[in-house]
């Protein structure tokens, strides 16, 4: 059996999928997302829940924002910034005392449109991801475009054209798409339009 963890700045969704690929069981608990040794915690309890309810070990996959530098294996370009700098692999591996895949989530997210999705049968597939940041991922022949450093297919720090309200990223730059078109930067616009709009409102 197979668990698979989404790891985002708002949330963390687990499923047990069998080997058939079903899903099992699934569960959603909020992120830490500003802790991390909080998000270690999390996702080892939820790998816990899980396999007492199978009753046994199960191999480990993460989708995750930013991805692993190939020179270090310590986490960059991640929205969920706190991971940034840090060696979440091992981490996640000496938690669980076992091996974990980890990947881009917009990479995974890409993929298996292009396997089994939206794209199926296509040869070139990219994926969006919007939600608390801005991801992307590209499949070509239903394998990952990754880059050389992994961040193939991110679209989400390019400035978004005829944009100049100057929003600060927490990558350095000013106007990214990703202050635009995620979640909080979505919110930000929509009250500019709407003074009314109170900040409660969750996008």
């Amino acid at each position: 059996m197979r668990i698979g963890i989404d790891l985002g700045g708002t949330k963390i969704e687990g499923v047990v999928l069998a080997d058939s690929g079903a899903p099992l069981f699934r569960q959603r608990v909020a992120s830490p997302s500003h802790n991390y040794d909080n998000i270690i915690d999390a996702i080892a309890s939820m790998v816990a829940q899980f396999e007492r309810e199978i009753g046994r070990q199960a191999t480990v996959g993460v989708g995750t924002p930013g991805a692993p530098s190939i020179h270090s294996g310590l986490m960059k370009n991640a929205n969920s910034t706190v991971i940034n700098g840090k060696p979440l692999k091992a981490d996640l591996e000496q938690a669980l005392n076992r091996e974990v895949r980890l990947a881009n989530d917009a990479n995974c997210f890409a993929l298996s449109e292009a396997v089994d999705g939206a794209g199926s049968g296509q040869q070139v597939v990219f994926g969006v991801i919007l939600g608390t940041g801005v991801g992307g991922g590209l499949v070509v022949d239903n394998q990952p475009l990754l880059g050389r450093n992994f961040l193939g297919g991110e679209w989400g720090h390019n400035p978004l054209p005829g944009a100049n309200e100057h929003r600060r990223c927490y990558c350095g730059s000013s106007d990214c798409i990703e202050t635009y078109l995620c979640g909080s930067g979505l919110l930000r616009s929509a009250k500019r339009l709407n003074p009314a709009i109170e900040s409660t409102h969750d996008l």
